[in-house]
């Protein structure tokens, strides 16, 4: 598979024809046609959600964090912060070099590079919080070169990113989207729950304001994926074979797995509201719900606990 071209002025391709990729797009983006309209619906939708790191007052955070956190909330609280470093940190790259110079959709275009901008935003917030509230900011922003947990599970989903460095095909870049479904939708939400754990017990609220922002970017960008893949869907059903159906669900199974052990190595089950059965059910639910979305069985029929 090649890169789509910048620009194209030879192309004879009709909005009709227009594909998530493998396309020949002209290389102009015209919000006012658009095949996808869902990729139009949801840059409104993020636009509107527009949000700075300023916003957020944490000055009480830094309080709590000094003299209010457990040792084991203190742990947590910093782990929490170098995950989502991790993850936001290697999407903003993925989005911009490894998927956006396939989707040869121009609307889809726009909104995966309007995605990448959050996400370096979440990267901005992340840098505010650790610098004023943390003890050990170099050790934070080091913790994946260092912490074994961390480490497993950030390799696991950079794992398949990686495969769109080399030869391209219409598999891997199927399989890419669906990690971008994981990361987005399964990865990021122990430790969205354990900042709230924090908040409901009066500890932290400037810091779950933060996550309450940066998860409502999040769930715009798990839309995104999930309406990119089902148009696939719709496109090229002979990618949808029982061999990626397979993959899919050894992915989704793999991660769930790997943000369960996270969970819980965060947590050390001493977290009050954020039990290791907790844990378990909820990212169980979330898989299954990931999976309903892009129109596959659920794994696991389990309940949001």
């Amino acid at each position: 598979m090649q890169r789509k071209r910048i620009y194209n002025p030879s192309s004879n391709e009709t909005l009709g024809d227009r594909k998530v990729f493998d396309g020949n797009p002209h290389g102009i983006l015209n919000f006012t046609k658009a095949k996808y309209t869902w990729a139009l619906k949801l840059w409104d939708l993020m636009e509107a959600n527009t949000w700075f790191p300023k916003e957020v007052d944490t000055t009480k955070d830094a309080l709590d964090y000094r003299c209010n956190l457990t040792a084991g909330e203190k742990r947590m609280y910093d782990l929490v912060w170098s995950q989502l470093i991790s993850m936001d940190s290697f999407q903003t790259n993925n989005l911009a070099d490894n998927i956006n110079p396939y989707i040869t959709a121009p609307e889809i275009n726009a909104v995966l590079a309007r995605q990448a901008y959050e996400e370096a935003n979440h990267s901005k917030s992340y840098a505010v919080m650790v610098e004023a509230i943390c003890d050990n900011t170099d050790l934070i922003y080091e913790m994946e070169k260092h912490d074994e947990t961390l480490r497993e599970k950030n390799d696991f989903i950079s794992s398949i990113y990686e495969e769109l460095a080399g030869d391209v095909d219409d598999n891997k870049l199927l399989l890419a989207m669906v990690a971008n479904q994981i990361l987005e939708g399964v990865y990021f939400y122990s430790g969205f729950t354990a900042i709230y754990a924090l908040a409901r017990a009066g500890k932290m609220l400037g810091s779950a304001q933060m996550i309450r922002f940066i998860q409502r970017d999040e769930i715009t960008h798990l839309l995104l994926f999930q309406n990119m893949i089902n148009s696939v869907r719709k496109e090229r059903p002979d990618l949808f074979h029982d061999e990626n159906i397979n993959k899919i669900y050894d992915m989704f199974k793999k991660a769930g797995d790997l943000e369960i052990k996270w969970g819980k190595y965060i947590t050390q089950n001493q977290i009050m509201g954020f039990t290791d059965d907790i844990i378990e059910e909820y990212i169980h639910y979330l898989v299954d719900q990931r999976l309903s979305a892009i129109n596959l069985d659920k794994l696991y029929n389990a309940k949001h606990p």
